[in-house]
């Protein structure tokens, strides 16, 4: 596998661009929920729904959750797209006997508190407006093997336009620990917030 680096230049261009690129294809940001801080690392679960999903939670990290940023690619996918893994981005390969070490190596990530990893469990990108959020199974693993007190923070990116020519987005936050979901599905339960983001946002208006 691939494994993450910080390259002293990279890294931070990365920051400066994905700050740049929102700030000038976005209207506004906004924030609804609260991260509950406790100091642990962080296990960021985000739906996919665009190109810009990295992004977001990398100017999400800068805002508001101030971490060593890490997440999980393709291994196709990072080796074409080398300069992700200067900025935090590692490897993981399907249907190979590699995933193991992917998802041990996220955990061991996980147990350094200076540490955040972002993970898009469904694997592929959908529709906003699919509710029918299914993950790939390697989500429940890791939060069964990471320390207790970890926090697992779920994340949902949503967009509308209004009456704006650029489109505003909303960033729906849930704070859990990782010890919430000993005897419950982490699927399950990102998928009821989900909902719960949903018809929230149904209801907004300009």
């Amino acid at each position: 596998m691939i494994k993450a680096m910080h390259h002293i230049f990279i890294y931070p261009l990365f920051q400066w661009i994905s700050r740049l690129l929102v700030k000038l294809n976005f209207n506004s940001i906004n924030i609804e929920g609260e991260f509950n801080d406790n100091g642990n690392a962080v296990l960021v679960v985000a739906n996919h729904i665009s190109w810009w999903d990295g992004f977001w939670i990398m100017v999400l990290n800068l805002k508001l959750i101030r971490r060593r940023f890490h997440f999980m690619m393709l291994y196709e996918q990072l080796k074409k797209h080398w300069y992700f893994q200067y900025s935090g981005g590692y490897s993981i390969k399907k249907k190979s006997r590699n995933v193991v070490y992917s998802i041990n190596y996220t955990i061991g990530l996980l147990s350094h508190k200076q540490n955040m990893v972002v993970m898009f469990p469904q694997g592929k990108i959908y529709s906003i407006y699919n509710p029918n959020i299914n993950f790939e199974k390697g989500i429940e693993r890791i939060v069964r093997n990471i320390e207790s007190e970890t926090q697992v923070l779920f994340v949902a990116n949503l967009i509308d336009y209004f009456s704006d020519s650029k489109p505003n987005l909303y960033i729906y936050l849930k704070s859990h620990l990782a010890s919430d979901f000993t005897n419950v599905s982490v699927n399950d339960e990102y998928c009821k917030f989900y909902s719960n983001a949903l018809t929230y946002q149904e209801n907004k208006t300009s």
